[in-house]
């Protein structure tokens, strides 16, 4: 699996890491079937459905913004404020997307932002319309840090709270069935000040980055 998920779109058949994910949990559930480890309608009643049905749900809001085109405003709205401040835009990234993470599962925000980063870049003309296609590899080093810094945000902005990251939910709910419920406020508490700290040694790394990619 771990194999297919780095090499599988460059493969002929160009398996997608979702077309992945269903292989591997298919193969698995072959594996176990067939050396009885445990029968296979325990396994597939300990699947947390609950969670699966948000984090789709999450995704098919997320594919709906794209679709209707509200990322393109974003990216242009994003270089009206800030112009060609690659740098200020690294750091605007890491609030930003760290918000929208905390309140939206990370991985389609990060999957949504990456689109807006491109179109963000090519107003800014620091790279050309063959940007926004699936393909292009030509990026400059004043972009990284951009990028890194979006990263940064949607990834660690989901520490902050409990339906940030599908890790989280999928926690909580295994808590929940063994009687110790994790609330909202309570992941808040604690997670809240761990991702502040966090996001402040990430501003730290692209301020060190963009004078490193000069």
């Amino acid at each position: 699996m771990m194999g297919l998920f780095v090499f599988g779109e460059n493969l002929p058949t160009h398996l997608v890491p979702p077309t992945v994910a269903l292989i591997a949990s298919a193969l698995a559930l072959l594996v176990g079937y067939g050396a009885r480890f445990e029968p296979t309608e325990n396994v597939l009643r300990d699947v947390d459905w609950k969670t699966l049905l948000f984090l789709g749900s999450i995704f098919c809001l997320v594919q709906a913004v794209t679709k209707t085109g509200v990322l393109q405003l974003l990216a242009l709205q994003l270089y009206e404020s800030f112009g060609t401040a690659l740098t200020v835009v690294a750091l605007a990234m890491i609030a930003g997307i760290a918000l929208l993470s905390s309140l939206l599962a990370n991985v389609p925000v990060a999957a949504a932002a990456i689109l807006m980063v491109k179109g963000y870049l090519v107003a800014a003309e620091v790279v050309p319309d063959a940007a926004l296609g699936a393909h292009f590899t030509q990026w400059p080093p004043a972009a990284i840090p951009v990028f890194v810094g979006m990263m940064f945000g949607a990834t660690l902005g989901g520490n902050a709270t409990l339906i940030g990251a599908s890790a989280n939910i999928v926690s909580a709910g295994i808590c929940a069935r063994h009687g110790r419920p994790v609330t909202f406020a309570r992941f808040l508490r604690f997670g809240l000040p761990v991702t502040v700290v966090q996001l402040a040694a990430s501003a730290l790394y692209v301020l060190a980055l963009t004078r490193f990619m000069r």
